[in-house]
């Protein structure tokens, strides 16, 4: 059977709202994507963007496999509704930041609604134009050394709005590479030295993110979000897989390079649950600073 011959792919089960207690304004939502989510309501702090994270973690709390031969998709089992709300998130954001890890890890990826469930590219499209917002989010990619590959599609194919924060000496390598003029480079640290979250954060904003950030990884930059007190909220998927971990395998979780508990701990809200089959949908509310 060839592709143009292949049947459509099934519809998407509607998510089964458990619990939702979400404040804020509803957004919107194209009728194909009500159907599907429910409502959808997000908080509009004044004067500053709302920072929101998106992840997807295993049982046993393993958010990457760091197996070349797997994508991302692999923690979630390619669940089309864990795909579908990625596509959502990116559809209400100005921006989607993920660190150069994360990059390398998905390397022929782009940051787009339609990237991750292309399925509902119109409906994502859709809502974009509702919320008056350009057809693509800006993808953010954070790297202090600035070792990038601008070769990949990402980059190189012009399709996407694209901003890279990193340091002086980052911003030197990269504009040695001749980035094409769709690729905006900003120096947010000094010399060699790691960007701060709140650097990458003032950076998005000085582009135009003036409503929404999205922030999907990875753990290390998740865990300096974290200790920035810089999350407004978290959605965080629950996949029912037990995935392990070994002496060669160790296995990245939510956050990494930092330590919470018991000195500090962060206690978040509860604020939405859904599930599609066994796939559990949260959504965690944070007090930022």
């Amino acid at each position: 059977m060839t592709s143009s011959s292949m049947p459509p792919p099934a519809p998407l089960a509607p998510f089964e709202t458990l619990f939702d207690d979400t404040p804020g304004t509803d957004i919107p939502l194209p009728d194909a994507l009500a159907a599907l989510y429910g409502p959808l309501r997000l908080p509009a702090p004044a004067g500053r963007p709302y920072v929101l994270g998106n992840f997807v973690t295993t049982l046993d709390g393993v958010v990457a496999l760091d197996d070349p031969a797997t994508g991302g998709g692999a923690i979630s089992g390619y669940n089309r509704n864990d795909r579908a709300l990625m596509g959502l998130l990116r559809a209400v954001a100005d921006a989607v930041v993920v660190a150069a890890g994360t990059l390398r890890a998905d390397a022929r990826h782009l940051w787009t609604p339609a990237g991750i469930s292309p399925d509902l590219a119109d409906a994502y499209a859709a809502l974009r134009a509702a919320l008056g917002k350009p057809p693509q989010p800006l993808d953010v990619f954070v790297t202090a050394s600035g070792d990038l590959d601008l070769t990949l599609p990402v980059f190189a194919s012009g399709r996407v709005p694209v901003l890279i924060v990193t340091s002086a000496d980052g911003a030197a390598r990269l504009a040695a590479k001749q980035p094409p003029e769709w690729v905006r480079v900003v120096a947010a640290a000094p010399g060699h030295e790691p960007v701060t979250v709140r650097g990458v954060l003032d950076a998005v904003i000085a582009a135009g993110a003036s409503e929404r950030i999205l922030i999907e990884g990875g753990p290390r930059f998740m865990g300096e979000v974290f200790a920035a007190g810089a999350l407004d909220e978290l959605f965080l998927t629950l996949a029912p897989q037990i995935a392990g971990r070994d002496a060669v395998h160790p296995r990245p979780a939510l956050v990494e390079g930092q330590l919470f508990a018991p000195a500090a701990p962060l206690w978040p809200t509860l604020t939405s649950l859904k599930r599609a089959g066994s796939h559990l949908f949260t959504r965690y509310a944070f007090a930022t600073q």
